[in-house]
C-alpha cells in the first residue's frame, strides 16, 4: 500500500488533465481548463515529493509520471490552444478564413503532446538533467500555452491568430531544444547557491499580484529569459 501512494497521486494528475480536456473541448470553459492544469502540476510535484519522503521511488513511478505529464501537460494545453485558435479565426478577414488550409492550422496544436512526449522520453534518459534542465520542462510549457487565453485581456497580441500559432510552434521547439534551463528544485534553502531561484520566485509572486491568472505566460517567459541570460553569461566567462 505504502509504495503505491505516490502512484495514486500521479493518477490524480491524470484525472485533472482529463477534466481539463473536457472543460475546454466540450464546454469551452478555457479558464477552468487552465486551472485544472495547475491542479495537475500540484499533484505532479507532490507525487515525487511523497516518493522521496516515503523512500519508495521506483522505475514504474517514473514511467507513470511521464505518461501522466504527456496527458496533463501535453494533451490538456493542446486542447485549450486548439479551441483558442479556432476562436481567434473569427478575428481574421473572411478573405483569409475562406482558404481551407487556414481552417486546418488550429490542428497544429496537436504537435504539443507529440513534442511533450519526445521531451519526456529524452528527459528520462538524459543524465545531465538531474540538477538543471535542457529544454523547456513540460509543466512550464503547459502553463504558458494553457493560460494564453486568460492573458489575452492584458496582452492584446494574444488575441491574434498568427501570434498564438507562432508562439505555440516556438514553444514546441523549446521543449526539445538543448537550451539550459535552471531548475526550481532546492537541495537546501540557504541563499547561497539558490540566488537565481529566490529571485525568480519573488518575481513570479510580483507578476502574479499584478496580472493574476494572466501572469503565467509572462512568468514562463521570464523563466526562459533568465535561463538564457545565465547561459550567455556562462559562455562569456568560458571565453
Amino acid at each position: 500500500m505504502k509504495k503505491n501512494i505516490p502512484n495514486y497521486i500521479t493518477c490524480m494528475n491524470i484525472i485533472c488533465g482529463a477534466i481539463s480536456m473536457v472543460m475546454s473541448l466540450h464546454f469551452g470553459f478555457l479558464k477552468l481548463a487552465a486551472l485544472f492544469i495547475i491542479f495537475a502540476a500540484m499533484f505532479d510535484f507532490f507525487d515525487g515529493f511523497t516518493a522521496r519522503l516515503l523512500k519508495v521511488q521506483s522505475p514504474m513511478g517514473v514511467d507513470l509520471d511521464s505518461l501522466a505529464d504527456v496527458f496533463s501537460f501535453g494533451g490538456a494545453p493542446a486542447m485549450i490552444v486548439f479551441v483558442w485558435l479556432e476562436q481567434c479565426l473569427f478575428n481574421l478577414p473572411p478573405s483569409i478564413t475562406a482558404h481551407s488550409w487556414v481552417q486546418v492550422l488550429p490542428y497544429l496544436a496537436f504537435l504539443i503532446p507529440a513534442f511533450s512526449a519526445f521531451r519526456l522520453a529524452k528527459f528520462n534518459h538524459d543524465d545531465r538533467q538531474h540538477t538543471d534542465f535542457y529544454g523547456l520542462p513540460t509543466p512550464a510549457n503547459a502553463l504558458f500555452i494553457g493560460f494564453l487565453p486568460i492573458a489575452a485581456d492584458r496582452l492584446p497580441f494574444v488575441n491574434n491568430f498568427w501570434a498564438v500559432l507562432v508562439l505555440m510552434l516556438v514553444f514546441c521547439f523549446l521543449l526539445v531544444s538543448d537550451l539550459p534551463m535552471f531548475s526550481l528544485k532546492f537541495k537546501q534553502f540557504k541563499w547561497k547557491g539558490n540566488e537565481v531561484r529566490y529571485i525568480f520566485l519573488v518575481l513570479a509572486v510580483v507578476l502574479f499580484a499584478i496580472f493574476r491568472l494572466g501572469s503565467f505566460p509572462i512568468i514562463i517567459l521570464s523563466y526562459i529569459l533568465i535561463s538564457v541570460t545565465i547561459f550567455a553569461l556562462q559562455k562569456i566567462q568560458l571565453l
